[in-house]
């Protein structure tokens, strides 16, 4: 049997154990409101810096990390050390000792990433090495593990690419989440008592969300020459989402590219490019765009409409476009792949559209439906209610004629129905669910649903999201909603886990 890390006899500092929960509640906040199948753990590593010491697993005890494979971490960081080259130049207001331990801490780190990722090579996670800090003898990492299959799941930029003061920047929604998560960590733990103060606050996730976001608009920002410290990507695309022009919303796409780039063509150009941050200016030329023509901007500057043009290679990494979707809505892409949607201000990971091999796993998982018909008529109706403009909400459950009963006073009951596309774009155009059974009879339309508070819920989704999540976690019987957002993105929410 491979022995593991072993675990601590006594606490290494006081507030170790209200920090690692601390930090466990804020990984499960943060990382479940990108996808709830990341399924965070935190684990605190102790890496003696008496080399004749052992490494130990602070929290929790059996973290199942193996033991000799951290046998001389220090050493081999501090190898690392001194033989990396530094990626980015030094500044003259960085003293030599800050120097010295800033890159201390980097090797440890990246010492402790290559064993982990030899630990990992099989499994079905990963382990993310966060910043070490030096706390009674000890460097104590906090590491994070996720699910590998939705680590891998989401598009990114390349990796290794630098701010000035040395710090690297985000190629991806998520990478940019982990750095904010290690920096409220390190935060915690270089108090003058390690981790007495953290604790998680009402609706800190959605702050570090946005700040992850921020973060990662910085990458397509020095991609294109401009200093991520005086373009906030971000806020500024937030802010001309928000806008509506004659009481319109903003719809069209920007391309964010420097001027002359070899895939950009130009329509025509503005004798005084507008600057980004005048917000209505853009928002107003906005209004001009259409399906092929797009504002071209700088990261600094509107400076003309154009389009893309011939065989972008995605290699470049500096042709990025910015898809206003709908009101307080957008989208960074890059190569036809979606980094990052921003909704309301706060950004998510890209989730799938609507997709038919995951619905029918739902089905058979949910109802154990397999007969080809009826799974292609509810196909069907879920296609169709996927197109209805300002979203939507289908209710399948095994019992819905004696729910349209029970919510009588709170629904429209109508005759059951087998629906049709026609009727489904008709039964769909109002507020409230739809509530019909597997074999595709509605028996209530307008349903305003009810159900315990969640565990589950998501205070960075709307109102129709969470009241389905209640609905189908309170249901006594097999239950199914299937959400269709303004945006056309789709999430299915089953009684019954995979």
């Amino acid at each position: 049997m491979t022995p593991t890390l072993a675990p601590a006899p006594t606490l290494l500092w006081p507030h170790q154990a209200r920090y690692h929960r601390a930090a466990q509640t804020l990984a499960h906040d943060l990382f479940d409101a990108l996808d709830d199948d990341l399924k965070p753990q935190v684990v605190l590593l102790a890496l003696p810096i008496d080399p004749n010491l052992p490494a130990r697993c602070l929290e929790p005890e059996d973290c199942g990390l193996p033991a000799e494979a951290f046998v001389g971490t220090v050493a081999r960081g501090r190898v690392i050390q001194s033989t990396t080259p530094r990626p980015y130049p030094e500044r003259s207001d960085v003293t030599p000792a800050m120097i010295r331990r800033k890159h201390e801490g980097m090797g440890v780190r990246d010492a402790v990433q290559e064993i982990l990722d030899i630990v990992d090579e099989h499994a079905p996670h990963q382990h993310f090495a966060g910043w070490p800090v030096e706390i009674n003898g000890y460097f104590v990492a906090t590491v994070l593990r996720l699910q590998r299959k939705p680590v891998r799941a989401y598009p990114s930029l390349r990796p290794h690419r630098f701010y000035t003061d040395g710090r690297p920047l985000a190629p991806s929604l998520l990478v940019a989440a982990m750095y904010r998560f290690n920096e409220e960590g390190v935060k915690a733990l270089t108090e003058a008592e390690p981790g007495a103060s953290i604790f998680v606050r009402p609706r800190e996730s959605e702050e570090l969300l946005r700040s992850a976001g921020k973060i990662l608009l910085d990458t397509p920002a020095q991609a294109l020459g401009v200093d991520p410290a005086t373009v906030q990507l971000f806020t500024t695309c937030n802010t001309i989402s928000s806008l509506r022009y004659e009481g319109a919303e903003g719809v069209g796409k920007m391309l964010l590219a420097r001027r002359g780039h070899p895939n950009i063509e130009e329509i025509f150009a503005l004798t005084c490019p507008t600057e980004l941050t005048d917000y209505r200016a853009v928002r107003k030329l906005l209004e001009m765009t259409t399906p092929d023509v797009h504002l071209l901007s700088d990261g600094e500057n509107v400076y003309a409409l154009g389009r893309q043009i011939g065989h972008y290679d995605a290699s470049r990494e500096d042709l990025f476009v910015i898809d206003f979707v709908t009101h307080y809505s957008w989208e960074l892409q890059h190569a036809g792949h979606v980094l990052v949607r921003s909704h309301y201000g706060l950004p998510g990971l890209p989730r799938t559209r609507l997709n038919r091999t995951g619905f029918r796993k739902a089905l058979k998982r949910t109802f154990a439906l397999t007969d080809t018909a009826k799974v292609e008529r509810l196909w069907g109706v879920v296609l169709e209610a996927s197109h209805q403009k300002h979203g939507t909400l289908l209710v399948i459950t095994t019992e819905a004629l004696a729910e349209a009963d029970r919510l009588k006073l709170q629904c429209t009951l109508i005759e059951p129905v087998p629906l049709t596309p026609l009727i489904t774009r008709l039964v769909t155009s109002i507020d409230g669910a739809v509530l019909l059974d597997p074999e595709g009879y509605c028996y209530s339309i307008g349903v305003i649903l009810d159900g315990r508070a969640s565990g589950r819920g998501d205070s960075t989704r709307g109102a129709r999201y969470n009241s389905a999540l209640r609905y189908v976690e309170s249901s006594d019987y097999p239950c199914l909603a299937v959400v269709v957002s303004e945006d056309g993105l789709v999430d299915i929410i089953t009684s019954v886990e995979e």
